[in-house]
């Protein structure tokens, strides 16, 4: 259970965050202006898409947070077997690493008007996701010729559906990332392509979030890290 109140507390803090960025938290008449009139004061419009992205993953997040809150609370029953982490995944995490850096490049690039190196972060970007879902994939096949394979274990069938529905939502962020590809590559709107490139970079982040909190969670380093904060406290 302290792992769902870990997990949730985190995204907390960085829904809180993004929508202090995005301007939605702020209160224009409380603002000191030179002019001192509310018309000076009024905020920048915040663009319908990012209000959709924010509605998206908290969406996205609460699904994972139930799903792993049964998972902590299903591992407590004596027929759980903790099956074991194909070393693969380290190479898998590391391949959604760089594709998440590759798409914060990706968003410098287009603020700085570099296409160039635009074109190239978001290759980088979406060659290095398609490695994650084969990698994926190929831990899938390693633990189902191991005798790991679906029903025969509920730790078993919790890691291919937490890893099935986190590769699902790569799968539709790639979809949006070749979307934003095009327009990179085709004359469009300066402001829409930077759009895109910034919203496709945090749904990536985010992405890449949840995938360390599910990896920590097999590790065991999440508890271990709530275990070290509770005798830190007390």
């Amino acid at each position: 259970m302290g792992s769902i109140l870990f997990f949730l507390s985190i995204l907390a803090i960085i829904g809180t965050w993004w929508l202090s960025r995005q301007g939605l938290a702020s209160k224009p008449w409380l603002e000191p202006s030179a002019a001192g009139t509310l018309q000076d004061l009024e905020p920048e419009p915040v663009a319908p898409a990012k209000v959709g992205l924010g509605v998206l993953l908290a969406v996205i997040g609460s699904f994972f947070a139930l799903f792993i809150s049964a998972y902590a609370m299903r591992m407590q029953l004596p027929d759980w077997r903790t099956m074991p982490i194909p070393s693969i995944l380290w190479l898998n995490t590391a391949m959604l690493v760089a594709s998440s850096l590759a798409l914060h490049g990706a968003k410098v690039a287009v603020r700085r008007g570099e296409t160039g190196e635009l074109k190239f972060t978001l290759i980088a970007a979406g060659v290095s996701a398609l490695a994650f879902l084969s990698g994926q994939l190929v831990a899938w096949q390693q633990l189902a010729q191991e005798g790991y394979r679906l029903t025969i274990n509920p730790a078993n069938d919790f890691f291919y559906i937490l890893t099935g529905a986190h590769g699902l939502h790569v799968l539709g962020g790639l979809v949006a990332l070749v979307r934003t590809s095009e327009k990179a590559w085709h004359p469009t709107s300066t402001d829409r392509l930077r759009l895109s490139v910034e919203l496709c970079a945090t749904y990536w982040h985010f992405l890449l979030f949840v995938w360390l909190v599910l990896l920590s969670i097999w590790t065991g380093w999440a508890g271990d890290f709530i275990d070290i904060c509770r005798q830190l406290l007390t």
